[in-house]
This record gives C-alpha cells, sequence and structure tokens, in this order.
C-alpha cells in the first residue's frame, strides 16, 4: 500500500484513481476567457476581472475533476491583476483541494538561504499559507538552493518538480549546454534523481520530481532512463506541438509522468467554433479526450 504522506505515493494513487495522467494547466488569459465570462465586466476594475477569472477557473476545475488528476495554476496569471487576483488564486486552490485534484502551482520559484526558505513555507503543504500539494522549483541559482525546498516538501508531505529540460524553443541556450561528461540538464537531473531516491516511497517514486518537455522526447526518453524514481512533468502537450505517442517516453511502465494542457483544455469551446454546446462541454470533453488518447499511446 502507498504511503499516504509521501508525495510520489499520493501522486500515484490519484492517477490510478482516475485511470489518468492528465495535468490541467490554468492559465487564465483574459482575452482569450469566453465571451460568457467577460460579459458585463468593468476591464479597468481589477476586482471585477479577478472575480470573473476566479469564476472560469472554478468551473474548469468543476469541468474536468473527473478526468484529471492535477490541475496547475499558473501563478503569473494571477499575479498580474493585482491583490484581488492572488485571493483569486488561493480561492482557486482551496476549491480544488475540496474537488479532490491535487494542487501543482506553477511559480518557479528559487532562491538563495532564508529566502528559498520563505518560498517553501509559503506554497508546501496544507500547513502552509498557500496549502498547494507541489510547486515548480528553478535550480539554476545552485543545488543548495534545492534543500529548503526538499525539506519542507519531506516534512509536508508535498512535492516539488525542478526545472530540467524545458519546453520552450530557447532551452538550449543554457539547458543543453556541455559541461565534463555531460549537458547542464543532465547535471540537474543527475541531482533530481538522487534526491528522488533518498525519498522515495512505496510506487517507488520520490517527492522530487523533473520538468522535461513534450516538445524534446528524445532527451525526455533519455531523462526517464536517468531519473527512474522521480516523477516527471511533461509541458508542451497540444498547443505547443507535444503529441501522445511524444510524451509515452516520459512513463515508466505507464506511471511516473503527469502531462500538462493549458490552452488546449481550457480554450477547447475556441477550437470548435460549430459546438452548440457550452463552453464548460467543450472543456470536459477535451480533458476526457486527452485522458484517453495518453492511455492508448501507452496501449492502456
Amino acid at each position: 500500500m502507498d504511503n499516504p504522506t509521501c508525495f510520489g505515493d499520493r501522486l500515484a494513487a490519484a492517477c490510478r484513481e482516475k485511470k489518468s495522467a492528465v495535468c490541467v494547466g490554468l492559465d487564465p488569459r483574459w482575452n482569450s476567457l469566453p465571451e460568457s465570462v467577460r460579459s458585463g465586466v468593468d476591464e479597468s476594475n481589477p476586482e471585477q476581472v479577478a472575480q470573473a477569472t476566479e469564476m472560469f477557473c472554478r468551473e474548469v476545475i468543476d469541468a474536468t475533476s473527473e478526468a484529471a488528476p492535477v490541475v496547475k495554476p499558473q501563478a503569473a496569471f494571477f499575479e498580474c491583476l493585482g491583490p484581488a487576483g492572488m485571493a483569486a488564486l488561493y480561492r482557486v486552490i482551496q476549491h480544488a483541494r475540496r474537488m479532490g485534484m491535487i494542487v501543482l502551482l506553477d511559480g518557479k520559484r528559487g532562491d538563495i538561504g532564508s529566502t528559498a526558505e520563505g518560498y517553501a513555507q509559503a506554497y508546501l503543504g496544507a500547513e502552509s499559507a498557500w496549502q498547494c500539494d507541489a510547486l515548480t522549483v528553478n535550480p539554476y541559482l545552485g543545488d543548495d538552493t534545492l534543500l529548503p525546498f526538499v525539506h519542507a516538501s519531506q516534512e509536508q508531505g508535498a512535492g516539488i518538480f525542478v526545472l530540467v529540460k524545458t519546453s520552450n524553443p530557447g532551452s538550449g541556450f543554457l539547458q543543453d549546454q556541455t559541461i565534463g561528461n555531460g549537458t547542464v540538464y543532465q547535471r540537474v537531473a543527475r541531482t533530481v534523481q538522487q534526491l528522488a531516491l533518498q525519498r522515495c516511497g512505496e510506487s517507488g517514486f520520490g517527492s522530487v520530481g523533473a520538468v522535461v518537455g513534450a516538445t524534446y522526447p528524445e532527451q525526455l526518453a533519455q531523462m526517464r532512463e536517468e531519473m527512474p524514481n522521480a516523477w516527471i512533468l511533461i509541458p508542451g502537450f497540444g498547443a505547443q506541438g507535444g503529441t501522445a505517442d511524444d510524451v509515452r517516453h516520459g512513463f515508466l511502465n505507464g506511471s511516473g509522468a503527469i502531462v500538462n494542457s493549458s490552452r488546449g483544455i481550457i480554450f477547447a469551446f475556441n477550437q470548435d467554433k460549430a459546438s452548440q454546446g457550452s463552453w464548460q462541454e467543450a472543456v470536459a470533453t477535451a480533458a476526457a479526450d486527452m485522458r484517453d488518447q495518453l492511455a492508448a499511446a501507452m496501449g492502456a
């Protein structure tokens, strides 16, 4: 039986329960929200915009919670709305928790010493201010900056996902540079694997995971081999060009990875203008279709 206090085990159990590896990215760009959500909102009033954004995100969560074990709010889209946006983010996180979803905040935090400790204490675990289950972390200030996040995640039963090989076109500028006998991203991957193995749960996966993009399937397959005990968060599916066949390389025996889609799910209503259904139905269908595509690619 999995250890419910180990994030790696909790995530494994959630994916098994829903037979899904879908992670729904909440990137609520205001101009892309449904007209019915934006209608009547005074766009010069940040409180009104934040309230409408919150409503949209809550309804996305309601529409996808059956097909997706994980939701990933992108902090930037709430931060840009000011204090009202941050209050909305907190309420969105609480709603996702009530709906039984694992909340992975995409904040890409990273700093030195006591500042890293502050970030870790702020975001990780049910006892933290933000009550997130997991957080994305930037390792490029050094491996010592990861340790406060690692310690907090261990204490709180939470998880972190360390940026290893990201999905953006310019990732090679730094991540692909050769140092010693490998690349920068390989060196980060080795550190992630060591940390994951030290905190490995009964599922075989630890509380320290990695971010590896679907847009680089060869590197994804390589990273799966180099990090057998780390969960992998795979962005880049759908709108960024990654396919189900690409992301299957990130799985180990059908587990160990979650695949993020943001625009492809939350703005699915824009893809079929002829649809007679509601935007919520389009979002729900997109999440279920993605779940089925991933299952089919892995032969499940």
